[in-house]
Formats: structure tokens, sequence, C-alpha cells
């Protein structure tokens, strides 16, 4: 260590040659003859500089990482070096392919211990992600396999390598590395007698790739939400409620965000005209004006270019009453869902039935989930959505009293963290004196998110003042969501015990 001057990541240049070779030579001594012909790593260097990286330490090599681009799909499963190279004539890389296929790598013997491969292996990671690569892979000797290879498979080998009972310079070193073994390979490299001709396919990957999209839409990775925290008051009729509808798509939509999120039964107040009747007949007649909000809905995310997410009103289907919502995209396409749990009093009062249909959404900002209040309770249903790619939660709900806001404040909170996703909850504010069974709202609108080190350390991006009527606007980084799922601190979506539970739909 005290003889090192400088440690320098370059590119292989041709005039390296003899100096590679050398450095191969004394890395592969149990390998002899294992070094490339200088045609080779020019033929190399002339289709994917870019693949082509040298450590120097104090100007001379230490290491080497050669690499191609492969067309993935078009090799088998149990596939040979010789076929990924195409005979060693690198005939198989093309520019349009999707993974990063890793064909060398080496640290001379008395540098090795300084991590250098490890900084090797950052670069391949880092190229793959510029290049837009759905990952890295390479096939990963096993050099003390054949002190074991008489009474143990390669799959038992590699089992007892990653609970640690028996060391393997390299598979150790890969899967520290994060990556993870797919497959035993037999065959693979010509001249592995240590390894007894297997190698284990070790892959990574990349959490950013997206597929090559046909037309002009981009999905977001900086989603910007806006949260409607409604203030409950009378209305003399749907035009003048609608008008206030506007105003704050229009707020919200000024700042440029992506969603508007109303809360549960938000129209509420048109029921005091009804107030005569029992309870259940008034809600079923505010049923009647649903049809036209969602038309008004959708119109208004049209013309303000916003996702617009309705809360919850009461709708009318067979005979039956459900407590439903709508997601208005800006692309004039429209989806339902439901309140799957209603409450006790939900039952009593008004006659709510349950609903049936649980959803995961596609949106240009990714995929998004909807629960309306009580649901967000129920953890199940969220960790179904979050299986399906679910990336942001909504969760629009109407509480009378803090206790129930607590209840879905904090269950709210813990599936952000359960599903490593962001969630945002907006509520209902004030009083409606003249509607039975809507009499006070207690309300506080709330974006969370995971915790851990890229986010907030106590989980909360953004909290409107409590019950008081205003906007939240709060931007959410999808993209820390991919890197929580592969890097966090702990991994609550990886380290599942499939083994013992699942939750699964019926």
């Amino acid at each position: 260590m005290e003889e090192i001057e400088n440690i320098e990541l370059a590119f292989l240049k041709i005039e390296d040659y003899q100096e590679l070779k050398k450095a191969m030579i004394e890395s592969y001594t149990n390998m002899p003859g294992s070094y490339w012909k200088e045609k080779q790593i020019e033929t190399l260097i002339n289709k994917f500089p870019e693949g082509q990286v040298i450590i120097k330490i104090n100007n001379q090599i230490a290491g080497c990482a050669l690499s191609l681009i492969l067309d993935y799909n078009s090799f088998d499963d149990h596939h040979s070096y010789k076929e990924i190279t195409g005979n060693y004539t690198f005939s198989t890389h093309t520019p349009d392919g999707d993974v990063l296929y890793g064909i060398d790598v080496f640290i001379k013997p008395e540098y090795r211990g300084l991590r250098l491969g490890r900084r090797m292996y950052d670069y391949r990671k880092e190229l793959c992600e510029r290049l837009n690569l759905r990952g890295v892979a390479f096939g990963g000797r096993i050099p003390n396999y054949y002190k074991y290879s008489d009474k143990l498979t390669p799959k038992e080998y590699i089992t007892k390598v990653r609970d640690k009972e028996i060391h393997d310079p390299v598979l150790n070193f890969q899967v520290s590395n994060d990556f993870h073994p797919t497959r035993v390979l037999k065959n693979y490299l010509e001249g592995d007698d240590e390894s007894n001709g297997y190698a284990v396919l070790l892959e990574w990957d990349n959490i950013y790739f997206e597929k090559k999209s046909k037309t002009a839409s981009v999905i977001k990775k900086v989603v910007r939400l806006g949260l409607i925290q409604w203030q409950m008051r009378p209305y003399k009729d749907l035009d003048e409620l609608m008008h206030q509808v506007e105003y704050f798509v229009d707020a919200v939509s000024g700042y440029r965000s992506d969603f508007a999120l109303f809360p549960e039964f938000f129209n509420a107040p048109l029921m005091a005209k009804d107030n005569h009747l029992s309870e259940a007949e008034a809600i079923r007649k505010l049923a009647e004006h649903t049809e036209e909000i969602v038309k008004k809905f959708s119109e208004l995310s049209i013309s303000y270019n916003i996702n617009i997410i309705s809360g919850s009103m009461p709708e009318m289907v067979d005979g039956n009453l459900y407590n439903v919502g709508y997601l208005c995209r800006r692309d004039g396409t429209v989806d339902r869902y439901e309140k799957l749990h209603v409450t006790p009093d939900e039952v009593k009062i008004w006659g709510l039935q349950k609903g049936r249909e649980l959803k995961c959404f596609d949106t240009d900002c990714g995929k998004i989930g909807i629960l309306i209040c009580y649901d967000s309770e129920f953890p199940e249903l969220s960790r179904i959505l979050a299986e399906e790619g679910m990336d942001i939660l909504f969760v629009p709900f109407l509480t009378d009293t803090q206790n129930g806001f607590s209840r879905v404040r904090n269950c709210s909170q813990a599936r952000a963290i359960e599903n490593e996703c962001y969630v945002a909850i907006a509520g209902s504010v004030g009083n409606l004196p003249k509607v039975h069974n809507m009499d006070i709202q207690y309300a506080q609108s709330m974006v969370f998110t995971p915790c851990d080190f890229a986010f907030p350390a106590n989980g909360i991006k953004a909290e409107a003042t409590p019950n008081t009527e205003m906007i939240l606007i709060a931007d959410v980084d999808i993209d820390l969501l991919r890197q929580l799922n592969q890097f966090g601190a702990v991994r609550n979506l990886k380290d599942r015990r499939k083994d013992l539970y699942d939750v699964i739909r019926k």
C-alpha cells in the first residue's frame, strides 16, 4: 500500500498488449497458455472499446476486464464459453443486444486484496445502465470445486459456499458484488480442471432498464403528487361543487403535478338537500350524480393534463350500493376501483356492499394502486399490488375522529415500508351540520416513504397542516425504490419467507 502512488481505470489499447499478455500469464498460472492473442484483443477493441478496461497501478497493468454485448435470447440456457465468444472470434457481439456479458476479468496476484475487481465490476454495472441493457452476466469459475467433487454436486457446493461453509475465492467475490447464481453450466470452459469443467452463470439485473418504446411516451421517474385536503362546506348544486373541484385541479396542475388525489366521499355536501330522507335514501340520491361527476373529472384530466384520482363516490350497480372511485388519466382513459372492505357503520347506516375487484393500474408514471380508507388497514391488498409492480399507493379517506385518522395514517405508513413504495393519503376536513352521519371530519394529508438512507429518516416526505383546507405537493423518485429493492439496509420484498407463507388472490 505504501508503494502505491496512483490507481487508474482506463480503456484498453492495442499498445498495451505485450504488458497485458504478461499480466494474464502471471494471473492464470493454473491454466498454462491461457492468454488472448494480439489479434483477438484488437478485434475486441475495434468492436466494443467501452467494454475493455484495465486497472493501472503506478502506470502498470494490475488487472483487466473484457466484455461483449449479446442478444441474450439467442443463446441456450446451458451455453458454453466457446459459444458465447463465437469460437473466440467475438462474432457474437452486437450493439443492439440486451446483456453485457463478461468474458474475462483478472487481477495480478500481487494486487489481490485491494478490491480492484470491485472497481471493474462497478464500471461494468455503470456501463450497463448507461447503455440501457437489462443486465450483466458471465460464467463464473468455481476453482475450489475439485476438492469436493467426489462428495458434492455443483449445486450442493454452491449452496455451501453461499452458506459460508466452504470458501471459494471466485464465487464468494461474485456474490459479494451483488451477482446472483442462476444455473450451473456444464462443460463451460475448456481446460478449467479446477472447476471440473463446471461454471456458475451469474447475473446482475439493471433496475433502471427500460424497454425501447415504439411510441413517443416516456414513463416518468420523478413523479409530482398533488393532494387535495378538501373542506366540507355547503354547495347549492353540483355545478358549484365541480367549480371548487376545478379550482383545485387548476391549482395542482399549475405546479405541474402528475396526479391530483381527492378524498373519499368528497361530494357528500350534496346530500344536504336530501337530509329529510333517511341516511340510506340520501346516499342513494347522491349516487345519481356519480356518472356526471366522472365525466367532468375525465374532461378536467385532459384539459389540465393531469391524472385525477377522484377519491370516492357512491354508485348503484344492479340495485346494490358500492363505494367506488375513478382513475381519470390525462390520455382520456378511465378506470374504476372499489372499496373492498366496508366499515360496520357503513353497512349499518347506508347498506354499503363490499367491492370485489382489486387492480394495479398502468399510468404514464408507472404502476399505481388505489385503496379507499379502511382498505389501507388490510396489508394483504397492498402486498398483492406490490407483487404486481405498484410504485405508488393512493389512499383517499374520510375519518370523523382522530382515532379513525390514526388508524389510516399508521397503517398507510406501514404499507410504504413493507411494500417498498410511496403512499399518498388525502382526506376531508371541516363539518357538515346539515348532513346526517357526516357531521365532523378530521384529516391530515401526507406522503409516506420507506425508511432507509435515500428517504426521510421518519418516512414522511410531506405532510399538510391538520384540519385545514389546502393542497400538498410532493415529488417522489421512482428510481430510489429500485435502489432500495436491490441495495437497501433491509429488503422487505426480497427477504420474505415465501417457503413458509404467501399472499395470493382467490
